[in-house]
């Protein structure tokens, strides 16, 4: 199995919302925020390479949206999907599966192009895969959440036949679920904080436990267990889920992979006088 990250481009969200009810005094410190108290976050997604089969997992905002739409959102930087596959030697015909975290716009957008005035999958040759729980979810937004749920980014994948669907454990009244098997050194963990049935891949890798951790922890700046996200639908749930599996990472030694850390790319966790927080940080490279 061979690793990659792969940058998808940076963009800008509001740093109180992405940091709820903590003080901009204090989370400023770690996320400096521009005149506009807006933040840059990266679009870090992960290619997987084994067995002959190539995994995208999330792909960033994509570019079919118009000028009104990437307004809200300040893309900038030189990076971006296809450059970055182009970069470790791959092109989007070569991807076999597209593992998307959760239908958020900016973890899934990449995953449809517009040509002409058509939607089709910007990778001709991959399953696209998410869970029955999530999908529905996303295909029936309730009012908070619809902004981030575009049905131009959703529909298209089934309509394209694309569409695979994972299973999802049932609850043990604890919301913190077992990970699940998906391939051979490949293992899903459901969180439920953020939205509905979030997927985080657990991958083994090198002798250690890789866990992409999406939207549960978007940044390091993030590890402290009440930086909850003003995005997240149920912050006591998350609040739980952020808990318990830190604890974990403690014990297990587990490399935390960030997407939207503009910074840090990974780090593995310890306990202090404060409770869980950074050990070290590394790139995926240097592992």
């Amino acid at each position: 199995m061979t690793l990659y990250p792969i940058n998808a481009g940076y963009f800008k969200l509001d740093g109180g919302a992405m940091f709820g009810v903590v003080p901009k005094v204090i989370w400023n410190k770690t996320n400096p925020a521009d005149a506009n108290n807006l933040c840059s976050w990266a679009m870090r997604c992960l290619l997987i390479e084994d067995n002959g089969r190539l995994i995208l997992v999330d792909n960033g905002i994509g570019d079919k949206q118009d000028a009104k739409f990437f307004s809200h959102y300040y893309l900038h930087g030189d990076a971006g999907l296809d450059d970055s596959l182009k970069q470790n030697g791959f092109e989007k015909k070569d991807i076999t599966d597209v593992f998307l975290t959760h239908l958020h716009f900016d973890h899934c957008g990449g995953s449809i192009i517009r040509r002409g005035n058509q939607l089709e999958p910007a990778f001709p040759n991959a399953k696209y895969w998410s869970n029955e729980k999530h999908w529905l979810w996303a295909e029936q937004p309730n009012d908070r959440e619809k902004a981030s749920f575009l049905k131009e980014n959703i529909l298209p994948i089934k309509e394209s036949g694309s569409l695979n669907l994972v299973p999802v454990p049932e609850t043990t009244g604890t919301n913190y679920l077992p990970a699940i098997d998906f391939l051979p050194g490949f293992e899903i963990r459901y969180v439920n904080g953020h939205t509905a049935s979030m997927m985080l891949p657990q991958v083994k890798y090198k002798g250690r436990t890789i866990v992409y951790v999406a939207d549960l922890f978007p940044s390091a700046g993030h590890l402290p267990v009440p930086y909850v996200m003003a995005y997240d639908m149920f912050p006591l749930t998350t609040l739980h889920e952020k808990k318990q599996f830190l604890e974990e990472a403690v014990d297990e030694n587990y490399v935390l992979f960030f997407e939207h850390d503009p910074v840090n790319e990974c780090c593995t966790v310890q306990r202090t006088e404060k409770g869980v927080r950074v050990k070290d940080i590394f790139r995926l490279k240097d592992l």
